[in-house]
């Protein structure tokens, strides 16, 4: 290409280039305001300036960004070094092929250090980094440790709380579990009976009806157990120690508080779900042991059906009404069928309830704390678990100490929980009483 300054001084090249601008910027401008008064050679020759202009623009950003990278002072250098071997660190190892590819967190904190950006970064967390939800209905709290036991992992108190769910129908099936930081007795008051209004012919006295109040009062009481470990289990490296102390931690506590939970009288225990409910169908003649006769009407799956019946419609839609019985009940019940012929139980089990299955569409919870079949038992409960509160006052306890059991080389750990519970609404849940003979 011919050099077009060739033979010219340095002030010929300073006005030749100088016109050529200003025959640039008039063309840009009658672009502008008259763009169809412009040639189709002067719209060529407008196209060159504007590339050879984005092209002059784009070199000096790329010389600026340069020049600031190779600038760098030895602090920034270390700051950039410090701030990579975080990014390590927390990916980890495992995850350092994603960390540098492009768009990972890595090569973002490069860009953003080279070009001193403050635009936020974006990052995923691997995906076994990622926990999951936790049990609705229980509420989290801290984990006391104490004896120098040192800290124990959240997903110690979630397991342990699922052991406690797991060996107790009541918490399972749905119970509304309330906390407090302080064990002083816990008044709830409620309403045993609502006010009536009644039609009032003109110039009549109004009659009064007033709601009957009640309280209930939720204590703590203290359920403990414990439970020791040889120092060879313990430093075996195979074995988890942390699974196996916190099952049976949540296994104790909840087997202990899950019969009082069901038949608990209220006197020095809780008050039981069975102690609470009202009795809604009572079997006739003959269901003594048994649910009477399949083909006799109002005996069967009918009862089952009857007892559903006997509940208030707002407590048979709550989404926490549930069947509750033990095993050998189920077994029985599975048998029955309505007078229609179907079977009044349904194996198919909701997703996410540890249900065993249904009965008219609402789950069944197996409790072997529930009477057997029997004259005058009440083994079949329906309502609304909700409305039975556990109350437990701050954290579940579990302590450490290797000074117990130091003569045998035992370590020795203490489990403690001050809970109570009761029905707040009687009539929320309702149950079926056989018969006398």
């Amino acid at each position: 290409m011919a050099n077009t300054f060739a033979g010219k001084t340095a002030a010929d090249v300073e006005r030749s280039t100088t016109a050529r601008a200003k025959k640039h910027a008039a063309l840009i401008k009658r672009a502008e305001t008259d763009p169809d008064s412009l040639t189709e050679s002067e719209r060529t020759l407008l196209e060159g300036v504007r590339d050879v202009e984005a092209q002059g623009e784009l070199r000096l950003r790329e010389l600026s960004v340069r020049t600031a990278y190779e600038t760098r002072t030895e602090e920034q250098i270390r700051v950039e070094n410090d701030a990579l071997r975080f990014a390590h660190e927390t990916v980890g190892n495992a995850d350092t092929r994603a960390f540098e590819e492009e768009g990972g967190i890595g090569a973002q904190l490069r860009n953003a250090i080279r070009t001193r950006s403050n635009e936020p970064l974006t990052f995923t967390a691997p995906r076994r980094e990622m926990r999951s939800g936790y049990q609705p209905g229980i509420e989290r709290r801290t984990l006391v440790t104490s004896s120098g036991g040192g800290l124990i992992r959240t997903s110690f108190w979630n397991q342990l709380v699922m052991s406690m769910v797991e060996s107790s129908a009541i918490l399972a099936a749905g119970a509304t579990i309330i906390s407090s930081e302080t064990g002083e007795d816990l008044v709830v008051p409620r309403v045993s009976a609502l006010s009536t209004a009644s039609i009032v012919a003109e110039n009549t006295v109004i009659p009064t009806s007033d709601p009957t109040f009640g309280r209930l009062t939720l204590n703590a009481y203290k359920y403990g157990f414990m439970l020791q470990v040889s120092h060879e289990l313990a430093n075996d490296a195979g074995f988890d120690l942390e699974g196996f102390i916190s099952t049976q931690v949540g296994m104790a506590i909840g087997n202990g508080f899950g019969v009082h939970a069901i038949t608990g009288d209220g006197t020095g225990k809780p008050t039981g779900i069975l102690t609470g409910a009202t009795v809604g169908i009572t079997g006739p003649t003959g269901t003594s042991t048994s649910f009477g006769n399949q083909s006799t009407a109002g005996q069967g799956g009918d009862l089952l059906i009857d007892l559903a019946a006997s509940l208030a419609e707002p407590y048979q839609r709550s989404k926490a009404a549930a069947w509750l019985m033990r095993g050998t009940t189920l077994a029985a019940i599975k048998k029955l069928k309505t007078s229609q012929g179907d079977y009044v139980f349904n194996s198919d089990v909701i997703p996410g309830s540890g249900s065993a299955g249904t009965i008219l569409g609402k789950p069944v919870y197996i409790d072997p704390n529930m009477p057997a079949i029997a004259p005058n038992a009440t083994s079949v409960l329906f309502g609304d678990i909700s409305r039975y509160w556990v109350r437990q006052v701050a954290s579940i306890r579990l302590d450490r100490s290797e000074h117990v059991g130091f003569d045998r080389d035992l370590i020795t750990y203490r489990g403690l929980a001050r809970i109570d519970g009761a029905l707040i609404d009687p009539n929320a849940v309702k149950t079926f009483k056989h018969s006398a003979t």
